[in-house]
């Protein structure tokens, strides 16, 4: 018999961790090839993982809302026919392999946390610099509502003391449990330097920022400081609640969600152009076949796979829109994967992506745009439908806006928000001079990385997305296309 270790799978580039939301079987449970083992959630989705091999679990690693490391084991599996409880053997045989290739920070988890303040101090007397903490860390307390007071006073075991992520999330367990109390504050001052270049004190509370050597740090929750003229991170003003108010704890999609999108605003310099686009074609060609569509081809036939096309068409001719940059490298991206901003019944979104959008017929299109947002609407996604997404498309005319200023999810560099259809007078130039008719008009916006985009490339493919939208033929036979 052997023991089969279940690693976390590998997410997407961009993720680095999961939270394990509900484990599906128990210690001594037998599971199959491909059933699902534990439910986990990352920013971007919640799936389902499922085991790699058939046979009887021997150890589960990690509990329920344990934030757990891609690459990292977290279940062993016994294989080779059935295991039986009762001979010795088979008990003492299935530990000793476990010990053998556990990692050291399970084994250390086993260990009781008891904090030590005079480790501390003597710590930070002996040290005239301020204690480093890595932005892991920081973000952890900050999520969790762990002040710089107790990071302080938090025993680190990483290198020269340092608190690493197995410290904190184990204080942050004990506090829970009642088996910690928040100690009393006695933080150092900052030290700060003033326009005079003289030194000042300035003693920190958990309102305020806290220097971690070259940065400063909010310590309130992530999302909510801006960023003053100094470059130093600016206290929030506190909120006095009066009158009849509710106080709503956020869930943890929407914290993720302002999580990100501060990140994009601090990373990219956003810039937006707009331009109108005349879409009566469109609107025609749709409402003449979409009945037929629907018919031979078992799916509906939204606006969303229409638009998507042309789309897909116009970034094939701007690589540098379908593209991530990286320190001061560009990677131009081959594929063309469009994601689509996604509302769910929570009010929170999601992007599922099209994975080869510019390789897809109209109804292939339309069958991976229903599907995926169907999906993403019964908590149905994997894990694989919100990865390596080049471009972002976000239809806010959905909802009436005409137009939006949408936020770039990162690494992307550009994101397209789509506006509501509306029917106006416009000035139509015809071989007898001009008229005025009653159109299908809609408002196109972009919001791109100045980084790596300027206005005249933006607005280039912007305005050339907006021709493929009017030059969409009102005859066009869609089954020629498939």
């Amino acid at each position: 018999m052997s023991v089969v270790d279940l690693i976390l799978p590998k997410l997407g580039e961009s993720i680095m961790e999961a939270t394990i939301l509900k484990w599906h079987k128990a210690v001594g449970d037998t599971i199959q090839l491909d059933e699902t083992l534990l439910d986990i959630a990352t920013d971007k989705v919640d799936s389902e993982i499922p085991s790699t091999t058939a046979g009887t679990i021997t150890e589960i690693l990690f509990e329920v809302n344990a934030v757990v490391p891609i690459g990292t084991v977290i279940a062993r599996i016994q294989t080779n026919g059935s295991i039986e409880t009762t001979p010795k053997a088979d008990k003492v045989q299935a530990p000793t392999i476990i010990k053998e290739t556990a990692p050291a920070e399970t084994i250390a988890d086993e260990v009781p946390f008891t904090p030590s303040a005079s480790n501390v101090e003597v710590h930070q007397e002996n040290s005239n610099e301020a204690r480093f903490f890595s932005p892991l860390v920081l973000n952890i307390a900050q999520n969790e509502g762990v002040s710089l007071n107790e990071l302080q006073q938090i025993p680190g075991t990483g290198s020269q003391g340092r608190v690493s992520k197995k410290d904190i999330l184990q204080y942050i367990a004990q506090k829970k449990a009642g088996h910690i109390q928040a100690p009393i504050s006695t933080v150092k001052p900052i030290v700060a330097e003033n326009n005079n270049n003289e030194t000042t004190q300035a003693p920190v509370s958990p309102a305020t920022s806290f220097t971690n050597n070259s940065n400063t740090f909010p310590t309130a929750d992530y999302g909510f400081n801006v960023v003053n003229g100094a470059g130093k991170f600016a206290s929030p003003e506190e909120v006095i609640i009066t009158g009849n108010t509710e106080i709503i704890e956020m869930d943890r999609m929407r914290k993720l969600i302002a999580k990100h999108m501060v990140e994009s605003v601090q990373t990219s310099p956003h810039v937006t152009s707009f331009v109108e686009a005349d879409v009566t074609n469109m609107v025609v060609w749709r409402e003449k076949v979409k009945q037929l569509f629907e018919k031979r081809e078992g799916t509906k036939l939204t606006f969303t796979p229409i638009f998507m096309e042309c789309i897909a068409k116009v970034l094939e001719q701007f690589p540098y829109i379908n593209c991530s940059l990286q320190g001061d490298k560009i990677i131009l991206k081959k594929d063309i994967n469009i994601g689509m901003a996604t509302a769910l019944p929570s009010g929170n979104l999601i992007v599922p992506v099209i994975k080869g959008a510019n390789q897809l017929s109209i109804v292939g299109l339309s069958k991976a745009v229903n599907n995926l947002a169907n999906a993403a609407r019964n908590n149905q996604l994997k894990p694989q439908d919100t990865q390596d997404g080049t471009f972002t498309v976000t239809n806010v005319g959905t909802f009436g806006s005409i137009m939006g200023t949408p936020i770039i999810p990162q690494p992307q560099v550009a994101i397209l928000a789509l506006g509501a259809i509306k029917k106006r007078p416009v000035v139509i130039e015809t071989p007898s001079g001009d008229a005025i008719l009653v159109r299908h008009m809609m408002y196109l916006s972009m919001s791109y990385d100045h980084r790596i985009v300027d206005g005249a490339m933006g607005s280039s493919f912007l305005s050339a997305v907006a021709k493929a939208f009017e030059q969409w033929d009102p005859n066009r036979q869609w089954f020629q296309y498939v």
